[in-house]
């Protein structure tokens, strides 16, 4: 039997402007299993980017629960669900978000760094393996300015990767790429998922990507739908 990763039990997620409260996310509950790859789908505004952030632990839900590998997530300050993250969470945006004044190589061992005892040598040779398996081993030294679009969500797959993570999360990984640099970010996204045993969750509105997973949820207006 599967051992579950993520467990999330009656999500809500309010957010007020003014005396205004406007329910994002209502009432959803999931489970991810150990290498399980499951998508999201849905409109713009269904709620699927808040969902990820909560279920990550970016941000709290205004009800409802949150366990990772076990563990009661939602109700951790913000340092030590940050530490969660970084030892059981791999991240994975649309846009990139590398550090533009770093190097490819310095990006992806970033997350490796911040543990306290780091072995440099070995994070380097773990960062430099990630950057091998995703095409990159010839951009070591390179800065995000001098990469191309697929390149730097490459570099972005080796980070979120190089701590091995139980679970992956990704939000649109393959929105801001051209249709063939996205079929092979996506390829290369299913072979790493094998070889850690990973499970997986993302968030898109591609047709292709959605389709391909274990099991495919619809999202609308913050709840989850038949289709």
């Amino acid at each position: 039997m599967s051992k579950i990763v993520l467990d999330a039990q009656n999500i809500s997620k309010s957010f007020t402007d003014g005396k205004t409260s406007v329910d994002v996310i209502r009432n959803l509950s999931l489970q991810v299993k150990e290498g399980e790859f499951i998508s999201i789908v849905g409109s713009s505004g269904s709620g699927k980017s808040t969902l990820l952030h909560v279920l990550g632990g970016l941000d709290r839900p205004t009800s409802g629960q949150v366990f990772l590998n076990g563990t009661r997530f939602d109700s951790l300050n913000e340092a030590e669900r940050g530490y969660i993250r970084n030892e059981h969470l791999g991240f994975v945006y649309q846009f990139h978000h590398l550090l533009p004044e770093f190097s490819a190589l310095e990006n992806v061992a970033m997350p490796l760094m911040l543990r306290k005892g780091a072995d440099f040598k070995k994070v380097r040779s773990e960062a430099e393996y990630l950057l091998e398996r995703v095409g990159l081993s010839h951009r070591l030294t390179h800065k995000p300015g001098e990469l191309s679009g697929g390149e730097r969500q490459r570099v972005a797959m080796a980070r979120a990767l190089v701590a091995q993570p139980k679970l992956m999360m990704a939000d649109e990984p393959t929105g801001n790429l051209d249709r063939k640099t996205a079929l092979k970010i996506f390829e290369l996204l299913t072979e790493l998922r094998q070889e850690f045993n990973m499970a997986m969750l993302i968030v898109t509105h591609d047709e292709f990507l959605a389709q391909s997973a274990d099991a495919v949820l619809h999202m609308q207006d913050g709840v989850w739908v038949d289709q």
